[in-house]
C-alpha cells in the first residue's frame, strides 16, 4: 500500500553496476549478430569492417558529449532537456526539444522492432519450417510481451537487467572462447580486388557500413535517459557511459573476428541467424540449436533495455509541459510511465512488420538528423552560453571529440541510403508542423508574445 506521505516521482534506485548492465544490454544486444551480414553487403567485403573502427571512434566521441550533458544535468529525458537548456528553454530549444520527443515515437519503436526481428529470426533456424509471414507475426508479438515485463517498478527491472547481463556475455564469450583458437588471417582479410579504391563508390560503402556499425554501438548513452533513477549521477553516468563504450567495442572487435575466421564472408553475408551458423560449423547442429537460444535471449534483453529508456523521454517532455500531456501520467502505485511504455510498445509491435534493412537505416537516419547532430552542435553553444555551469565531468581532449562528433554524423547522413534519409526529412517536417500548430494554440515561441517570452 502506498504511503499516504509519498510524493510521486521516479526514484533514484539504479547504482553504476545496474546502470552500466542496462547500457552494455542495450549496446551488445541482437545488432552485431544481425548486421554483420547486411555491413558485409554494403562494400562486398570484409574491408566493411572498417565501419566497425570508425563506428567505435564516434561512438566514444559521441559518448564524452553524452557524459557530459549527463553528469551536468541529471533528469529524466537526456536529449530533450540538452536541447532544450542549449537553444534556450524559451526559443529555438522548445522546437528543437519537441522534436526529439517527436522522433522518438518513431525512431524508439524501430529500434525496439530491429530486436524483435532479430529475435524471429532467430526462432526461425530452431523452427525453419516457418513461414515468411509468420516470422513477422511472431516479431510483432516480442514488444508486447516486454511492455507486461517491464509493467513494474524500476528497482525489480535494475535488479533483473543484471541477470539478464550474464546471458548476453555467454553468448558473446562463447563466440570468442571458440573463435580466437582458430584465428584465419587469410579468411578474416580475404579482400576481393580493388577493396581499397578510394573512390567515391568506397566512401559512400564505408558511410553506409559505419551506419550499420553505430546501430550496434548505439545505446551507450541509455542511463541519461535514466538520470533521475540513477543515485550520484554526476559521477555514474560519465563511468556507465565510457565503461560500456570500452567493454562493447572490445568484444566487438574479438567476435567479429572469431566469426569471420571459421565462416568465409562471401556465406556470411548471406547469412540470417550468422551466431548459430557459426556455432554449428564448429560443433553441430546442437550447439547452433543451443547457441540460437542464447541469440533468442539476447534479443529480448536488447529491446528490454531500449524500451526502459525511451519510455522515460515523452514522460519528461510532458512532464515538462512540452508534448501531450497523456504521457506525463505515472503509474497510481509504481511510479513509472505506464502511457508512455504501453505507447510505445504498440507502435514497435507494427513497426516489427517491416523489414530489418529499412529499419535499421531509417532509424539511425532518424536519430543522427532530428537528435545526434543537433545535440553535438547544442553541447558547443551550452559551453559558450553557460560556461559557470557546475560540470562534474568534462570532455576529455575539449573541443576534439565533439568536432568529430559533429562531422561524423554529417557524414553518416550524406553516405545514408536514399530512402532513409527521405524519410528522416518527412519526420523532421511532419514534427515542425506539428510543433508549429501546438505553439501557436498554446502562444509558445515563435508565436509569444514579449511579455510572455519574458
Amino acid at each position: 500500500m502506498r504511503d499516504k506521505d509519498h510524493k510521486p516521482g521516479l526514484r533514484r534506485e539504479l547504482g553504476f553496476l545496474q546502470a552500466t548492465s542496462l547500457s552494455i544490454n542495450d549496446m551488445v544486444g541482437i545488432g552485431p549478430f544481425i548486421t554483420i551480414p547486411l555491413l558485409l553487403s554494403t562494400m562486398g567485403g570484409p574491408q566493411a569492417m572498417l565501419g566497425w573502427l570508425i563506428g567505435a571512434v564516434l561512438a566514444l566521441c559521441d559518448g564524452l558529449v553524452w557524459a557530459e550533458l549527463g553528469a551536468a544535468m541529471p533528469k529524466a529525458g537526456g536529449s530533450y532537456y540538452y536541447l532544450r537548456d542549449a537553444y534556450g528553454p524559451q526559443s529555438a530549444g522548445r522546437w528543437l526539444s519537441f522534436l526529439v520527443v517527436w522522433q522518438v515515437m518513431f525512431s524508439a519503436p524501430l529500434s525496439v522492432a530491429s530486436g524483435a526481428i532479430g529475435f524471429a529470426n532467430y526462432f526461425h533456424y530452431l523452427d525453419p519450417r516457418l513461414s515468411a509471414w509468420a516470422i513477422r507475426l511472431l516479431a510483432s508479438v516480442v514488444p508486447l510481451a516486454l511492455v507486461l515485463l517491464l509493467y513494474r517498478r524500476i528497482r525489480t527491472v535494475g535488479n533483473l537487467s543484471v541477470v539478464m547481463l550474464a546471458g548476453v556475455l555467454a553468448g558473446c564469450f562463447w563466440i570468442i572462447v571458440s573463435g580466437l583458437p582458430r584465428f584465419n588471417p587469410h579468411r578474416v582479410f580475404a579482400f576481393p580486388a580493388g577493396a581499397f579504391h578510394l573512390n567515391l563508390l568506397f566512401w559512400a560503402g564505408l558511410g553506409h557500413a559505419t551506419l550499420y556499425a553505430l546501430y550496434d554501438y548505439f545505446g551507450y548513452y541509455n542511463v541519461c535517459y535514466l538520470a533521475e533513477e540513477i543515485r550520484h549521477p554526476g559521477r555514474v553516468i560519465p563511468r556507465a557511459i565510457l565503461a560500456s563504450i570500452f567493454v562493447v567495442g572490445a568484444m566487438y572487435l574479438l567476435m567479429n573476428t572469431s566469426i569471420l575466421s571459421v565462416v568465409p564472408w562471401r556465406e556470411a553475408e548471406h547469412s540470417s541467424f550468422i551466431a548459430s551458423t557459426y556455432i554449428q560449423i564448429l560443433y553441430g547442429r546442437w550447439a547452433g540449436r543451443a547457441m540460437s537460444l542464447l541469440m533468442l535471449w539476447i534479443a529480448f534483453v536488447s529491446v528490454f533495455s531500449l524500451l526502459l529508456g525511451y519510455s522515460r523521454i515523452p514522460y519528461a517532455a510532458a512532464a515538462d509541459g512540452n508534448f501531450f500531456k497523456m504521457f506525463a501520467r505515472l503509474h497510481p502505485t509504481e511510479d513509472f510511465p505506464n502511457v508512455s511504455l504501453v505507447v510505445l510498445g504498440v507502435v514497435a509491435s507494427a513497426f516489427s512488420l517491416l523489414k530489418l534493412p529499412e529499419v535499421i537505416a531509417s532509424l539511425v537516419a532518424t536519430r543522427v538528423l532530428l537528435q545526434y547532430l543537433p545535440q553535438a552542435v547544442g553541447f558547443f553553444v551550452l559551453r559558450i552560453r553557460r560556461p559557470e555551469m557546475p560540470r562534474p565531468f568534462r570532455m576529455w581532449l575539449y573541443p576534439l571529440p565533439g568536432l568529430i562528433s559533429v562531422l561524423g554524423w554529417i557524414y553518416i547522413l550524406v553516405t545514408s541510403a536514399g530512402s532513409s534519409l527521405v524519410f528522416a526529412l518527412a519526420i523532421f517536417l511532419l514534427g515542425t508542423a506539428a510543433y508549429l500548430i501546438r505553439a501557436r494554440a498554446h502562444g509558445e515561441w515563435p508565436f509569444a508574445t514579449p511579455e510572455a517570452a519574458g
